[in-house]
């Protein structure tokens, strides 16, 4: 899996092109309609969150519906557990150890660090291989003058939020369609106003579904909700309770994903092309709050008996709630604990679309489409993370082992998933050859890149402490 050099990048770019243009011909000699691929992604949709992974309080009924019209991952992984570079690995294909996007960072006064020109993305693989594409909701890997803009690398539809910290309001004072700003009268970006985005946003899928239902088409349909500010125009099923108001409109948040969600799943229906769609929702990491926090101890988001939230990169961090529908292709009712990962799903769709790797490239996931199907998950030598916001993070997971270091003069702490996946118990000291395959791992799993130098978290001094608190 993992790109050890160009030459074996190059190699396995033009063989993984070569078998994806065979499959491809096999599919037009069977006559089989390219399938449908659309991919929801939740902005900090954890396990927690959803009945179908045991949350009490939240009502999630059609993504519970879907859970069990479709198959529940447990062990699904994000790209990495913040906003922009887990987009990105789903994106690109590339876990974020090469990844050109490895934290999030912002630019001024609209927008993020974007994807570098020559980046390849799934949107524009299927957009070569006829299909349509859209992304709807938020962006996020940049504006429209940058060579990440949504428009140049591969998507033809765009609408929604571009920026992030734009996305932040649900009220904001504008919205974009293609690259063209148009304005939302009674919101002011700062308190509830007249719009609700969501509304828009959701309205702009369905009617994108109804105009491309004769051709294959991928949707990455990037959902703002239940990202904070939590805000939202109606509480509804839970006005009635003793909730603060805080509680009552994240769950009201989760619950709009829930039912817009259905919404899309009844049209795929109505339109009689759910047959050829295969559906993912999941949310771009895992849980988002400390369980000691407002929010994660009231909804026990941490009762998955996971450790570790956004921002880091524990296993509470990175396996976020992910589900997948596909009727008469991926099994009913079944529930996975086998791993797999966001770079995972470029070569799951290029091999389902029969399209062609450009030349040169090798994503380091490999095709889910037997897994899917009910087969088991592809073997790999190991999944990788870094993170570099505050300081650099990095992480590994080799078979039911997983190696966390937090910065590069820290440690190296190792768990045994299997038997904690709870990550309690550091068996480190005892596991010396498995440290140093671990540390070994970090060392070749990733690509050096200036934009992303590893670095220990600053140490601030007493009176920064003060002011930072």
């Amino acid at each position: 899996m993992m790109g050890n050099g160009i030459s074996r990048r190059s190699f396995m770019g033009l063989a993984f092109g070569a078998a994806a243009v065979g499959i491809g011909r096999t599919l037009a000699a069977a006559g089989t309609a390219k399938p449908n691929i659309i991919f929801i992604l939740s902005d900090d949709l954890a396990q927690g969150d959803l009945g179908c992974y045991g949350q009490k309080l939240i009502r999630t009924p059609r993504l519970d519906r879907m859970a069990a019209e479709g198959t529940r991952y447990l062990q699904a992984y994000c790209g990495t557990s913040v906003c922009a570079p887990s987009r990105s690995s789903l994106i690109t294909g590339l876990h974020s150890g090469h990844c050109p996007i490895r934290a999030n960072r912002e630019i001024q006064p609209e927008g993020q660090m974007p994807l570098p020109a020559g980046t390849v993305t799934i949107a524009q693989i299927l957009k070569d291989a006829g299909y349509a594409t859209a992304c709807i909701g938020k962006w996020g890997m940049g504006m429209f003058d940058t060579p990440g803009s949504p428009l140049k690398v591969g998507f033809d539809h765009f609408f929604g939020y571009n920026c992030q910290r734009h996305a932040h309001s649900y009220f904001p004072m504008y919205l974009y369609r293609g690259d063209q700003r148009f304005d939302l009268p009674g919101n002011d970006g700062k308190t509830v106003g007249k719009t609700y985005a969501q509304d828009l946003i959701a309205k702009d899928v369905l009617d994108w579904v109804r105009q491309n239902k004769d051709r294959p088409f991928f949707l990455f349909h990037s959902v703002t909700l239940p990202h904070g500010r939590f805000e939202i125009d109606d509480v509804g099923q839970y006005a009635a309770t003793d909730w603060t108001p805080q509680q009552k409109n994240y769950a009201a948040m989760v619950s709009r994903l829930d039912s817009d969600v259905g919404r899309l799943l009844d049209l795929l229906k109505e339109l009689r092309i759910d047959q050829n769609t295969l559906v993912f929702v999941a949310g771009d990491n895992g849980s988002s709050f400390s369980p000691t926090s407002e929010l994660g101890r009231h909804f026990n988001q941490a009762g998955n008996g996971l450790r570790g939230f956004k921002r880091s990169l524990y296993e509470g961090a990175l396996r976020q709630a992910a589900i997948a529908r596909w009727p008469g292709q991926i099994p009913a009712g079944r529930f996975s604990e086998e791993p797999w990962a966001f770079w995972d799903f470029l070569p799951t769709a290029v091999e389902l679309a029969g399209a062609r790797l450009p030349a040169g490239f090798q994503p380091d996931g490999l095709s889910l489409v037997s897994f899917l199907k009910g087969g088991p998950a592809p073997k790999r030598d190991c999944f990788y993370w870094e993170l570099h916001e505050q300081g650099s993070l990095q992480a590994v997971r080799f078979d039911d082992w997983k190696a966390v270091r937090n910065g590069p003069s820290s440690p190296i702490e190792l768990y045994d998933l299997k038997a904690d996946p709870g990550e309690s118990r550091n068996l480190a000291g005892g596991k010396p050859e498995l440290v140093a395959r671990a540390e070994e791992l970090m060392r070749t799993a990733r690509t050096e890149d200036p934009n992303w130098p590893l670095r220990d978290r600053p140490v601030r001094r007493p009176q920064q402490q003060k002011q930072a608190n």
